[in-house]
């Protein structure tokens, strides 16, 4: 069987009216329409393709990339509502389809939501759905503390922000822990900060620990340099001041200051940190 939202690599295996045929290892076979055909090929080829169901509802490849795929979050732009549901723009022809049970909060054309695409099993169909958190799993985790992560942002809360952490799991950044500016769909990487006993996933954006000490001094030396060498900030500055100018915590802050200060980097002065001349 070739599954349906999913991307395969495929035999060519003959021509018709209407494009190529193609074929899997165990013989099943779907269409290439003519639009989608490359300019050179020979049969027994292989060819990448992502299969759907066409406006017949009728299985079909295309070479084009979709934004997302089978049993995958994405940020997608709806293009139309009708009496049926919203439609979303996934980068093929035919759009991806969302009842109004699957919202929600009843979408709107020109607006983005993150989703999950799934095969509805009632009719057979790539479908999409809002209510993305009844498709994440923390009963089997398959993260570990200070590993780093593929993060999607789900929706705020009044602890932070709901993420979707590698495509399977539910995490929460809170508030203390952002220092840029976040919205739902954002793709970021993170670090897995704790893993409490109930499996909830604490989330951050910097590296846990000291081993952020070397980026956030990386990233000071290059704000000094961009700046002439001077920046009147130090660790007497408001603490939003540095999260607004470093988008770092004040503690980082300090870390990574105390670590250029003691490789003879810098020096700290009253009016802020200057950088030394090399």
């Amino acid at each position: 069987m070739i599954q349906l939202g999913e991307f395969h690599n495929l035999i060519i295996i003959r021509e018709s009216d209407h494009g190529i045929y193609l074929e899997n290892d165990e013989g099943d076979e779907v269409l290439l329409p003519n639009k989608y055909v490359p300019e050179t090929w020979m049969v027994y080829d292989k060819i990448e393709v992502f299969v759907y169901l066409d406006h017949e509802e009728r299985p079909v490849a295309t070479t084009l990339k979709p934004k997302i795929k089978l049993d995958q979050f994405g940020s997608l732009t709806c293009v139309e509502v009708n009496k049926f549901g919203a439609f979303l723009d996934w980068g093929l022809e035919k759009h991806l389809f969302v009842s109004f049970k699957e919202q929600v909060i009843p979408m709107q054309p020109g607006h983005e939501y993150l989703v999950f695409c799934y095969l509805d099993l009632e009719t057979g169909r790539l479908a999409a759905s809002s209510k993305v958190h009844a498709f994440l799993d923390n009963d089997v985790l398959t993260v570990e503390p200070n590993e780093e992560v593929d993060l999607l942002v789900s929706n705020q809360t009044d602890l932070g922000y709901n993420v979707i952490v590698n495509q399977l799991h539910l995490g929460l950044i809170y508030h203390d822990e952002v220092f840029k500016p976040l919205k739902i769909g954002d793709a970021v990487s993170g670090f897995i900060k704790r893993i409490r006993k109930d499996n909830k996933l604490d989330i951050m954006l910097q590296r846990p620990g000291y081993r952020s000490i070397e980026p956030n001094s990386q990233k000071i030396l290059d704000k000094l340099k961009m700046a002439g060498g001077f920046m009147d900030i130090s660790d007497k500055s408001n603490p939003e001041d540095i999260k607004s100018r470093l988008q770092m915590s004040k503690k980082s802050f300090k870390k990574a200051v105390g670590n250029l200060y003691k490789q003879r980097l810098i020096d700290i002065k009253e009016d802020g940190i200057h950088l030394k001349d090399q």
